[in-house]
């Protein structure tokens, strides 16, 4: 067969090509959701993790939390991300139908949060200390100059790692299809099922993925150089 005959039989033939419409949709929605979600929780373990390691005597309950994120992180960065995908849909949501789009969504958004942390943290800790002695000696509070002086600063340094982790993110989510999501992976996966032809669904598959990898890779790129700009 040749190539346009193979692209009609794998794609066009019995609108086949809606199977990897639609898992493209579900792989952008779960990515965008989950990395909103990463960023939330993963902004607030680092102000915990932050203030306990900027704070000279941390009380009770930062400990706490503090030791809690700490589990947090090594549990969640110790474990493969399909493993916990697993367990969110066949033991924490087993008895309750809910949408499969919103467990990956919750599965990821965990997996995200761990390493946004980190990164976050990074940032908040690469700050001069004499920014924090500076707002300190002008009255504001520990947490006041945290919020006002040390994050937005914090914030500008690792907004390109922020936009490495959505690139890994994204590709993490081909393995959707392991609780019956139709994702951009499993899409391709479906149409081989039918037409018994690997080759031409899981190309198109791996060149839409490097796509949406190059377009955002260039868009971080672009990012990087902006912030180095503005810093001169």
């Amino acid at each position: 067969m040749t190539f346009k005959e193979q692209f009609v039989f794998n794609f066009l033939e019995n609108s086949r090509w809606q199977f990897i419409l639609t898992g493209l949709k579900n792989t952008i929605i779960i990515a965008v959701l989950a990395v909103l979600v990463g960023i939330i929780l993963g902004f607030l373990i680092a102000i915990v993790r932050s203030c306990h390691d900027k704070s000279d005597h941390p009380g009770p309950l930062l400990k706490i939390l503090n030791f809690a994120c700490h589990i947090y992180l090594t549990v969640i960065r110790g474990t493969p991300a399909m493993v916990q995908l697993l367990i969110v849909y066949y033991v924490i949501f087993a008895s309750v139908n809910i949408d499969k789009i919103l467990v990956a969504v919750i599965a990821f958004g965990l997996n995200s949060a761990a390493y946004v942390a980190e990164i976050i943290r990074s940032g908040i800790m690469s700050v001069d200390e004499g920014q924090m002695e500076a707002g300190r000696s002008l009255g504001l509070s520990f947490f006041s100059t945290m919020w006002l002086i040390i994050l937005p600063q914090a914030f500008k340094n690792v907004l390109p790692a922020l936009g490495n982790e959505f690139i890994v993110l994204l590709k993490e989510t081909s393995i959707s299809g392991y609780i019956g999501l139709m994702d951009l992976t499993r899409g391709g996966d479906i149409i081989r099922s039918q037409t018994y032809e690997a080759l031409f669904p899981l190309l198109m598959v791996a060149v839409i993925y490097l796509t949406l990898v190059g377009i955002l890779s260039y868009l971080v790129g672009r990012l990087e150089r902006r912030l180095r700009v503005s810093e001169r």
